[in-house]
C-alpha cells in the first residue's frame, strides 16, 4: 500500500485550494495561517511537487495542484457524506394551523434556533390533522378538547380565553355589549360570536363577516373592518403594540384549548422533548 500523507496536511491543501488563500483556509480549519502554510510546504516536499504558485495576493494552483485537488475534494466529500449518514437526524417537523403559525409561533421561532442552532425546524402549517405515521410529523400543536387518543400524549399549551378586539378608533364606539350590534363582527371557523353575545345578554341578529382562518379575522380587525373574537394569546402582540385593543372586559372562556400533541412512542424522543419544553417555556 502507498503510504498516505498526514490527513491534516491533505485538509490544509484542500481548503487552501478552494479558497486560494492560506488565511481563509486557516479560518475554516480553526488554525493559524502559518500552520496551514507549513502543512502545505510539508505536503509539497513529501510529494516532490509544487502545488501552488505563491502570488502577492493569494495563491494559484499549478497543473500538479489542479490534478491533485479534484480527486482529493471528491474523497473528502465522500467522507463527509459517510459521517452525515451515521449522524443522528437533527431535524424536527412541527405541524400547526396557519393561524397559530403566523400569529404565535413564527414571531418566537428565532429564539429556538438561537438556543438550538444544530436542530433544523420544519413547520408544516395546514388546517387538517397531522398523521404521525405517514406525514413524517414529530409534534403538533392543535386547538381542541382532550383526550386526543390513547396513542397520543397531549400537554396543555394554554387555555382558550376569547376576547373581542378592534382598532383603538373603533373601541371608542363600543362601551357596552349592546354596542356590538352596531358593528361588523368578524367570525372565523370556530363561530363563537353567537355564544359570546348570548353570554353577555345581547340578542338580535348582528352583522357578520366570516373567514376560514382566525388569522384572517385578526388581520381584518387590524385594518378596521370590524371586531374580532380571538384567542387572547394569538392577539397578544397586536394588543401589546397598540394596533388592537379590547373594548370590553367581557371574555368567553371555553375548553377549546391549545395542546402540544405527540405519539406516546415518538420517532425522535429527544428532539420531541426539546421542542415541547421550548413551546411550554414561551407561554
Amino acid at each position: 500500500m502507498v503510504a498516505l500523507p498526514p490527513l491534516n496536511a491533505l485538509r490544509a491543501f484542500e481548503a487552501s485550494a478552494r479558497h486560494l488563500n492560506f488565511r481563509l483556509a486557516a479560518e475554516e480549519l480553526g488554525v493559524t495561517q502559518g500552520a496551514v502554510a507549513q502543512q502545505v510546504r510539508g505536503l509539497e516536499a513529501r510529494l516532490d511537487e509544487v502545488l501552488f504558485d505563491r502570488l502577492p495576493r493569494g495563491l494559484r494552483l499549478t497543473e500538479s495542484g489542479r490534478r491533485f485537488h479534484a480527486p482529493l475534494r471528491r474523497a473528502f466529500r465522500l467522507i463527509e457524506e459517510a459521517v452525515e449518514d451515521l449522524s443522528p437526524d437533527r431535524r424536527i417537523t412541527l405541524s400547526v394551523t396557519p393561524s397559530f403559525a403566523s400569529k404565535w409561533l413564527v414571531p418566537r421561532l428565532s429564539s429556538f434556533t438561537e438556543v438550538y442552532p444544530d436542530i433544523s425546524v420544519q413547520v408544516d402549517a395546514r388546517e387538517r390533522l397531522a398523521d404521525f405515521k405517514s406525514d413524517g410529523v414529530d409534534l403538533a400543536v392543535r386547538q381542541g378538547r382532550a383526550p386526543f387518543g390513547s396513542e397520543l400524549e397531549a400537554v396543555p399549551l394554554f387555555s382558550t380565553e376569547f376576547i373581542p378586539v378592534c382598532t383603538p378608533a373603533m373601541a371608542g364606539e363600543v362601551s357596552t355589549p349592546s354596542d356590538l350590534m352596531k358593528q361588523v363582527l368578524l367570525n372565523d371557523t370556530h363561530g363563537l360570536w353567537p355564544l359570546f353575545l348570548e353570554r353577555v345578554g345581547v340578542s338580535g341578529k348582528p352583522r357578520m363577516m366570516s373567514f376560514s382562518q382566525t388569522s384572517l379575522a385578526i388581520d381584518a380587525a387590524v385594518s378596521g373592518q370590524g371586531i374580532a373574537l380571538a384567542n387572547a394569546p394569538l392577539v397578544a402582540q397586536e394588543v401589546a403594540s397598540g394596533r388592537l385593543v379590547q373594548p370590553l372586559a367581557d371574555v368567553l372562556v371555553e375548553d377549546l384549548g391549545f395542546y402540544v400533541v405527540a405519539p406516546r412512542k415518538p420517532r425522535q424522543p429527544q428532539l420531541v422533548e426539546i421542542m415541547r419544553d421550548w413551546l411550554l417555556s414561551q407561554v
